[in-house]
């Protein structure tokens, strides 16, 4: 067996994001007093407080997450006296517009009702309340998706603020750049994690500075790594899901951070959300910063039954529609960020305890898909494993999952976290049977506190992926589609902009400032940290399966073109320098595992760096 170093602490922490903050946070305010002093002694070292050790992958804390809104409850009641200028980039929600848009260019797939309700708002043009600019601003907000008295503030700020003030307590270290691979797993108790090893190539082999990952062992390991990440994977693969969850539902968010021009006239804390455009199943956003910054982006959701599912060709229409266009041109890019998000909320909340483990945030199903809000949430879930776990310090009681089952997860059942959860457990189902039904679907939901929904059943992406030449039925001709792909394939170049040029969709004009090409993104918007020494993270499980494969949605829906067509061979390429550690080819992937049908064909491992920008 290989030797490895090991590290023996009291607890360990994979994953610095909110609910990690929120979790160390309420932690250090329990075992450290505000001296630094510690409340109670730690058995591997007497005298100092328990040891507390953080890994991120990301090789800066708080870097290549999003801007966010948020009601911020949780937030505010565990920092007594947070104001909002206290952290860079934050800002009351000081208005609040959700907007449905038309379509200006024509291409845009819409059911017929739509269609019809389309061609109703055109007629009545400015004669109809709240029309401007192919846009109508709805009179009414149900309350379920007001964000009145909260906040709007880049999640890489906040993350960073918050990490700085654990750190100076003295109660934790946070290690960013320590990529995670995996639990240690004896007899079925969680009893620490390993880090990724270093100095090999990229198929993970051994090279001249080979250093096999450290061993860190823990009484408890605190697991709070996303949707994608590896640890909570694991666990998840191991114990499986409980009976009747799943996580087939995810959106990936794309976003930029930009100036605003002059002539903009929102003001700081507007928080503007559009259905309707640049197809009806994508959202977007829009968050007027400090300092007339602002945070906007769209959502590609599982359920966009498209096999090119590009968002970052559908980020640029939508920024160019006319409601949005006219009050950001002459602005310019400060930032671009790409982001997984688990979509399936309570219903994929998986084991939240175990023998010697808790998991926390948004891969513990924290996100509520509602009231399409998470930080908040998965920042509480973190507060309220501190506070169970402070408990269990003071009394002398192990990490069991008994005990951590009567402390942590009765108190999360108990919050309004779990309440507010089970609402919207059922409110995004009606989107597997349609955009229309999914917006019926949560309108009942929200205004029955979740007694009614649209019933339907989720199905895992690989089963919604059509084929290309179904997709586009009626649009492209069969012959003409294999036409492009064999062009595409020998350029090795995506099919989408080929396929979008000829549905309809008109030409990005790059103007070098707002809008510009994918790679000029990465390189002005911000810095993509791919550290030497790691195996490739992103990994096609059965090449034969990607040889057979026609839709390779794995390409069409990479946020960073790091996922490109090999003209040489059916198996993609994959160049990390590119990869922005979105997540998203994990989940658009259209074939399953041969293994696991709930999985796709893609694994996604652990590895360092990402995309560097604080801000977004």
């Amino acid at each position: 067996m290989e030797e490895r170093q090991v590290m023996e602490t009291d607890i360990v922490c994979v994953g610095f994001g909110p609910a990690m903050g929120g979790f160390l946070t309420t932690l250090a305010r329990g075992i450290v007093n505000d001296d630094g002093s510690p409340v109670m002694e730690s058995p591997l070292a007497p005298g100092m407080p328990p040891q507390v050790i953080c890994y991120e992958r990301a090789d800066d804390l708080g870097v290549g997450v999003s801007g966010v809104v948020s009601k911020a409850r949780g937030i505010r009641a565990s920092l007594p006296g947070f104001k909002p200028a206290d952290v860079p980039m934050c800002a009351p929600v000081t208005d609040e517009k959700v907007v449905y848009l038309l379509d200006p260019v024509g291409a845009s797939r819409r059911p017929l009702l739509m269609k019809l309700k389309d061609k109703a708002i055109k007629a009545l043009g400015e004669r109809l309340p709240g029309y401007k600019d192919m846009a109508v601003e709805l009179p009414y907000i149900p309350p379920f998706l007001q964000k009145h008295g909260g906040l709007t503030f880049s999640l890489g700020q906040f993350n960073q603020w918050v990490a700085g003030n654990v750190m100076a307590t003295g109660a934790a270290q946070i290690w960013p750049g320590s990529p995670v691979a995996g639990p240690l797993v004896e007899n079925r108790q969680v009893v620490g994690v390993r880090l990724a090893d270093q100095g090999v190539d990229k198929a993970g082999k051994p090279e001249a500075a080979y250093m096999p990952g450290m061993d860190v062992r823990a009484k408890l390991t605190v697991i709070g790594d996303g949707p994608v990440g590896p640890v909570g994977r694991a666990i998840d693969n191991l114990r499986g899901l409980p009976a009747g969850h799943h996580q087939r539902d995810y959106a990936v968010g794309m976003k930029l951070v930009i100036d605003l021009p002059g002539q903009c006239p929102w003001k700081e804390g507007t928080v503007i959300h559009t259905i309707g455009f640049p197809e009806p199943e994508i959202f977007g956003f829009l968050y007027v910063l400090p300092d007339r910054t602002a945070s906007l982006g769209i959502f590609v959701p599982s359920w966009f039954d498209n096999p090119v599912r590009t968002a970052y060709r559908y980020l640029q229409h939508w920024m160019q529609h006319p409601y949005i266009w006219k009050n950001i041109k002459g602005g310019s890019l400060r930032s671009f960020g790409a982001k997984t998000l688990q979509e399936a909320g309570r219903n994929g909340e998986p084991y939240l305890v175990g023998d010697g483990y808790a998991r926390i945030g948004e891969g513990s199903g924290t996100t509520n898909v509602l009231t399409g809000s998470g930080v908040d949430e998965a920042w509480t879930s973190g507060v309220l494993l501190g506070e169970a776990v402070v408990k269990l310090l003071e009394q002398g009681l192990p990490f069991t999952a008994e005990n951590l089952e009567r402390t942590y997860v009765a108190n999360r059942r108990a919050s309004w976290l779990d309440a507010e959860a089970k609402i919207a457990a059922r409110s995004r189902e009606g989107f597997a049977a349609g955009f229309l039904p999914g917006l019926i679907g949560m309108g009942l939901c929200g205004l029955t506190k979740g007694a009614l929904c649209w019933p339907a059943e989720s199905k895992p992406t690989w089963k919604r992926i059509p084929r290309l030449e179904d997709y586009y039925c009626g649009r492209i001709p069969a012959a003409e589609i294999e036409r492009i792909r064999r062009e595409a394939t020998a350029k090795g170049l995506a099919l989408h902009d080929a396929l979008m040029d000829r549905a309809g969709w008109p030409a990005i004009a790059y103007d070098g400032e707002l809008l510009v090409s994918h790679q000029d993104a990465l390189l002005l918007g911000g810095k993509v940290q791919a550290a030497p020494g790691f195996a490739d993270h992103v990994v096609f499980d059965d090449p034969e399966v990607c040889r057979a494969c026609r839709e390779k949605t794995c390409i069409e829906a990479c946020s960073g073109q790091a996922i490109t067509t090999n003209p040489d061979d059916g198996v993609p390429l994959f160049d990390r320098e590119k990869c922005v550690h979105c997540g998203a080819c994990l989940w658009n992937c259209s074939k399953p595992s041969l293994a696991d049908p709930e999985r796709t064909n893609i694994l996604f491992k652990a590895a360092a760096g990402g995309l560097h920008s604080a801000e977004n």
